[in-house]
């Protein structure tokens, strides 16, 4: 990888997903500072339509992960963030700006979790209708309230390689 290397960048770079997970739980203290993390993102006008949900019991990590596609390492996950969004509290309640700012929401998880040394996984669940309806039923989420992604955290049991994938011909300076 070409890029500058320091503890800062390492941040981005080395936050990889995390498929495997090794034993052990995740205080009450350190979620505390991932949600804390997530909710430190920006949202439109400052509306904060993210809500969270989360998960420790084994039985329901595997339900998500039986109903999520390429969601199976919930199964052996410590926990996972179901994140949300609140649709009447989002700006003009408009399903955009909800999925802006829960998704910058999770990306602070995201990185939240690498810095204290812990593995992740965004898995999708907005826009596949059925994964909403059965995590909906699951988790006896209110009318309003869209399930967006489920975030499985563990104790890494794999290292990847920190990475990159950028490409400049994805980059158009002043024009098309």
């Amino acid at each position: 990888m070409n890029t500058v290397s320091n503890d800062k960048l390492d941040l981005f770079f080395g936050r990889r997903s995390i498929r495997v997970y090794a034993p052990g739980a995740i205080d009450e203290q350190t979620l505390s500072i991932l949600l804390k993390a997530a909710m430190a993102a920006p949202s439109a006008m400052t509306k904060d339509p993210w809500r969270f949900v989360t998960v420790r019991n084994q039985a329901m990590l595997g339900r998500l992960a039986a109903a999520l596609p390429g969601g199976k390492m919930l199964s052996t996950a410590a926990m996972a963030v179901v994140v949300c969004g609140d649709l009447d509290a989002a700006l003009e309640q408009r399903l955009g700006y909800l999925l802006q700012d829960c998704s910058a929401a999770i990306e602070n998880l995201l990185l939240c979790a690498h810095a204290l040394g812990l593995g992740a996984c965004w898995v999708g669940i907005h826009p596949s209708e059925d994964s909403a309806r059965q995590v909906r039923e699951m988790l006896s989420l209110p009318k309003a309230v869209l399930p967006i992604a489920a975030i499985s955290l563990g104790w890494p049991g794999e290292q990847l390689e920190a990475r990159t994938r950028f490409n400049p011909a994805y980059v158009h300076p002043e024009r098309w």
